[in-house]
């Protein structure tokens, strides 16, 4: 029903000016504020989508101040996507306070419901793919899929980051993976062989960021010999009994989980092969690249530090400093194993000799466990299930004078894991 209305005769739409007036003009006129704009930056986006929203809203009607508190929480959530690539941008922040004001003066709440991007289409704000659809239906817009990007880390432990850049760490304690405005997970290294830098994972904490009314936050933790299918709290999923927008599910009982993660779009496996745990996440890209400042040390998006590196510039070294060996210096005294045993042990799991094969043979050199071969190989097929384009799943050595990494030059290249081991152990 309509609201009373102030006077006999009065407009039956009242004007939307007074309200839209914290966003300021700059926002409200087309093209305003380019020269500002990063080409990365969607604040334009943004509030023509809120513009879009409120356009049709008579402000004298009861339901006005549900449908426009749902535009600016969509309108805030837009903004919130953009804080990293709008980073000092003028036209940005102006919206980000103006909204603030806005919904201060209406009593909005900051979580709730969402306005859809078209009214004839059902939009579910906790599920990821979906806003990526309502977009599309924006002016009968078709906008590019998501670009969804992969991190990964095993063994010793080697890190593929969301770049595909593939590097061999040292990092001994804990080290955050990511840390972006909605997700952070934090791994915990630890020796694994008695006076050597190669360290393995034995810790990982997973925190799922509150978001909106989908999920609170949910915190994940497992330990060597402790790998639980629920968050600390118990509970198995996040967010009301219909949402669930967020949900665990034991893949095998203590040994290897799965976390999706509908709202964020995202998917983590974890497992754990020997006394040792293995992580691969699949996450869009806009998320990930969505924090702030002083979130800069993550080793999925940066890598490790050089400080901290043991391979050469993101790959396991290879061929050049063979020659410096020497003879009968292949075997590691170590780990039981020789170059010849351990590759053997590795092909029968791995029939590609790319930087996976390579790993594993690294790993048995390094510690002659065994079980390194199994979280090689499951990390591939992590990469397989996760990661978006099947050209990158492998990754070949490099040498200075080219691509390497073919049986007829195999041996020569496993001296250089040698050397390494020497040095570094």
């Amino acid at each position: 029903m309509p609201r009373p209305r102030p006077a006999a005769g009065a407009e039956p739409r009242l004007s939307l000016r007074p309200l839209l007036a914290p966003l300021g003009l700059l926002l409200l006129l087309p093209g305003a504020g380019d020269c500002q704009l990063h080409a990365s930056c969607g604040i334009q986006k943004c509030t023509t989508d809120f513009v879009s929203f409120t356009s049709h809203l008579n402000a004298a009607l009861e339901d006005f101040d549900l449908e426009f508190c749902k535009a600016l929480r969509a309108y805030s959530a837009c903004t919130y996507r953009n804080s990293k690539v709008c980073r000092g941008n003028l036209v940005y922040h102006s919206a980000v306070l103006g909204i603030s004001d806005l919904m201060a003066q209406r009593n909005c709440t900051k979580d709730g419901p969402t306005s859809s991007t078209n009214p004839g289409m059902t939009h579910d704000p906790c599920n990821y793919s979906s806003h990526t659809e309502a977009r599309e239906h924006q002016g009968g817009e078709k906008t590019p899929a998501p670009t969804y990007l992969f991190c990964g880390l095993f063994g010793d432990p080697h890190l593929r980051t969301f770049k595909d850049h593939f590097q061999t760490c040292k990092v001994e304690g804990a080290w955050p993976l990511i840390d972006n405005n909605y997700l952070s997970v934090q791994v915990t290294n630890v020796p694994v062989v008695p006076g050597s830098s190669a360290t393995a994972t034995n810790k990982i904490t997973i925190i799922f960021k509150s978001y909106q009314d989908c999920t609170e936050q949910k915190v994940y933790q497992a330990v060597t010999d402790d790998l639980p299918a629920a968050f600390v709290d118990g509970t198995t999923s996040g967010g009301d009994g219909n949402t669930r927008s967020l949900n665990i599910v034991e893949k095998v009982s203590g040994k290897y989980i799965e976390m999706h993660a509908r709202h964020i779009g995202t998917t983590v496996y974890v497992r754990q092969l020997g006394h040792y745990l293995t992580l691969a996440i699949q996450m869009p890209r806009e998320l990930v690249m969505a924090y702030e400042e002083g979130q800069d040390l993550q080793l999925c998006v940066n890598g490790c530090p050089s400080s901290e590196r043991i391979d050469d510039s993101g790959h396991l070294p290879l061929p050049v400093m063979s020659k410096l060996l020497p003879q009968g210096s292949a075997a590691h005294p170590r780990s039981g194993y020789t170059l010849e045993t351990a590759a053997t042990k590795c092909h029968e799991k791995m029939l590609v000799k790319d930087i996976y094969f390579y790993s594993c043979v690294f790993d048995l050199l390094t510690t002659g466990d065994a079980n390194f071969t199994a979280a090689a190989h499951s990390a591939l097929q992590d990469v397989e299930a996760l990661h978006p384009r099947k050209e990158h799943w492998h990754i070949f050595p490099r040498s200075r004078a080219g691509v390497v990494g073919r049986d007829s030059k195999f041996f020569v290249h496993l001296g250089l894991v040698s050397f390494i081991l020497v040095v570094f152990l």
